[in-house]
């Protein structure tokens, strides 16, 4: 008899907050850790909180691209993601409330892969589908271009 996944579920975590620029957050058996540069008085242990939710989109979209790639027979060979992210810093400066601090992001996924161009372009329409992160960043209003590429 096949295990059914549960739909939906809830995370819970309770985070230690070191000092103002430090959070660690335990996550399954992990300490995350995410900080503040040096010059912004933190420690550097981790990315910013900012810096966490870009590295999220771009885990986002490998993990799922990955999946899909899987579930359509598509080998993407080596994969490398370049980002390129438009980030509005007013707001975490203080400066002014900002409806919308990521107004443009561009991930080229690059694939030094045997597929076609046509096969990768597939395996990225379905990765839109699916990438958790990449729907929180749409739905916020951000202008997210996510391009496939065949690099051989």
């Amino acid at each position: 008899m096949a295990v059914k996944m549960k739909t939906f579920v809830t995370y819970r975590t309770t985070a230690a907050c070191p000092t103002h620029a430090r959070t660690e957050i335990p996550v399954r058996d992990l300490n995350v850790v995410i900080d503040e540069p040096v010059a912004r008085g933190g420690t550097n242990m981790g990315p910013s909180p900012t810096e966490a939710a870009m590295t999220a989109l771009i885990a986002c979209t490998n993990v799922i691209g990955h999946k899909n790639a899987a579930r359509l027979g598509v080998d993407l060979g080596t994969v490398t993601i370049d980002a390129n992210c438009k980030f509005d810093r007013r707001g975490v400066l203080m400066e002014e409330e900002i409806d919308l601090p990521f107004p443009e992001i561009t991930l080229t996924v690059n694939c030094d892969t045997p597929a076609s161009q046509n096969d990768l372009t597939r395996v990225g329409q379905e990765t839109s589908k699916y990438c958790a992160i990449a729907k929180l960043f749409e739905a916020a209003g951000t202008d997210l271009t996510v391009n496939w590429v065949k690099t051989n």
